[in-house]
């Protein structure tokens, strides 16, 4: 029902205005359907002065609003709570293309514009935006940015904080902040951008972002590699980084568990190898040189690798199809899993040196806990990052197996706090670990992101509920 205060917002912006709850319907669940919210109206603002018209708007008649991008997230960061009181702003109409400046390797392009156009984008200027999600076609930067997106190629190029140089902003009170600045270097003060990123939200609206780019490499080469042990795929990392420096783009491990759950559930997967082994790596070299010399390259690291034992069998792509077939082993895990009915997910980071010890250790404190349990552990392994995941045994029942995640999450997270990781690499905290990551911060930690929290939204609009308590 349209009252008397949606007709003041209606006339304070251009773009779309949402109140009835079939029109907002797809707003406030989140993409795994996990949580689904009220709001009080959706608003898809037209030009980042549109978004900061709504803020002023929103500010003065005190209404939270919660950011959204693509509506892609894993933790619940973009969906509202269950009050009602809340403006979903999604920025999926801000889909600009700025500039591109190839001298300067960068480009400047609207919040809400695709992670699948902007590559595009860079692609059509003869440049490479090295970014890349399994949601790309759907997820926005400014998502990406709000929650710090990783994906399979930090390894060389950094998440998405590394990959942005400027940031324009709407603060909590409405203003539109320009920093907007393709420099590599600005030492005059304190780093906005940087609090900006990685706040999912929670102090003011990304609208636009400067981002760098890269040549577009001359080769690409992927193998799937099969191992008997993390420790195996560990001492491999090693060995590929000294042979092939910054050419080591991705460096992807997988379970057998994985593997077989993708062979099940996604027709036309196809086995690359003659026997199976208990767990795989695939490995990815991005070259400037040409196709043979950087092939000449890769074959010699896998040589070395046979004669040290690490690995025991390797299939290598000669051309694009086997590449994209290679990678689809690991771009369809998630899928697979999710064809299995609930799964307990954890994205979690620890240092390279202490993986092969957790997934020992945990393997064997999840098994010792229930038997209703099976892991499916996969991730980027090249920058520490696991995506720890549970499914239902063989024989489970759904509930029986829904009521362990406490237990498992606490079992879990402990294990990775003992070791020195974080609970939450890339996905972010959103409602989902917002709590836990408490468990496990400094008193002073958490004193220092509230004073933030508290300086840029004093009167605590901005995505009520996530990241902080």
């Amino acid at each position: 029902m349209v009252t008397e205060q949606h007709q003041s917002l209606r006339a304070a912006f251009s773009g779309r205005l949402w109140v009835e709850p079939a029109d907002m319907a797809s707003f406030v669940t989140d993409w795994r359907g996990k949580w689904t919210g009220h709001a009080w109206a959706v608003v898809q603002p037209d030009t980042p002065e549109d978004v900061a018209r709504v803020m002023r708007w929103c500010h003065e008649a005190r209404v939270p609003v919660v950011p959204q991008g693509g509506n892609t997230g894993l933790s619940g960061g973009s969906t509202p709570d269950g009050s009602g009181r809340s403006v979903v702003l999604s920025l999926t109409r801000l889909q600009k293309v700025r500039q591109v400046d190839i001298q300067n390797n960068t480009i400047t392009v609207d919040a809400g514009l695709t992670l699948l156009a902007l590559q595009e984008a860079a692609a059509a200027a003869g440049r490479l935006f090295p970014l890349s999600l399994a949601a790309e076609g759907s997820c926005t930067i400014g998502g990406n940015l709000a929650s710090n997106a990783g994906g399979v190629q930090v390894l060389r190029y950094g998440n998405a904080r590394e990959l942005c140089l400027g940031l324009e902003v709407v603060t909590a009170e409405g203003e539109l902040w320009n920093g907007l600045r393709g420099l590599r270097k600005d030492n005059t003060g304190y780093d906005l951008r940087d609090l900006y990123i990685g706040s999912e939200g929670t102090l003011g609206i990304i609208t636009g972002a400067t981002l760098k780019l890269f040549p577009q490499p001359a080769s690409q080469i992927v193998a799937c590699v099969a191992l008997s042990t993390p420790a195996q795929a560990i001492e491999l990392l090693s060995l590929a980084q000294s042979r092939l420096g910054a050419g080591l783009t991705a460096f992807e491990l997988m379970s057998d568990a994985c593997l077989a759950l993708v062979e099940k559930h996604v027709p036309g997967t196809r086995f690359p190898f003659g026997d199976r082994s208990p767990w795989y790596v695939l490995v990815e070299l991005s070259s400037e040189q040409s196709d043979a010399v950087a092939t000449a390259h890769f074959e010699a690291l896998l040589e070395q690798a046979f004669e040290q034992d690490l690995i025991v069998d390797a299939a290598v792509s000669s051309n694009l199809s086997q590449f994209e077939a290679l990678w689809a082993l690991r771009e369809n895990i998630s899928e697979a899993q999710g064809a299995e009915g609930k799964t307990i997910k954890h994205d979690i980071s620890l240092p390279a040196s202490r993986i092969a010890e957790f997934i020992e250790s945990t393997g064997a404190a999840v098994g010792a806990q229930s038997p209703l349990v099976r892991l499916v552990v996969f991730g980027h392994l090249g920058d520490g990052n696991l995506h720890y995941n549970l499914s239902p045994a063989a024989g489970a029942s759904g509930n029986d197996f829904a009521a362990l995640e406490p237990a498992m999450n606490q079992l879990v997270h402990d294990a990775v706090h003992a070791l020195g990781g974080s609970i939450s690499a890339e996905h972010g905290l959103g409602v989902l670990r917002r709590d836990e990551s408490a468990r496990y911060k400094s008193s002073i930690e958490l004193k220092l992101m509230h004073r933030i929290k508290q300086a840029l939204d004093p009167l605590g609009l901005m995505n009520p509920g996530k990241l902080l308590a």
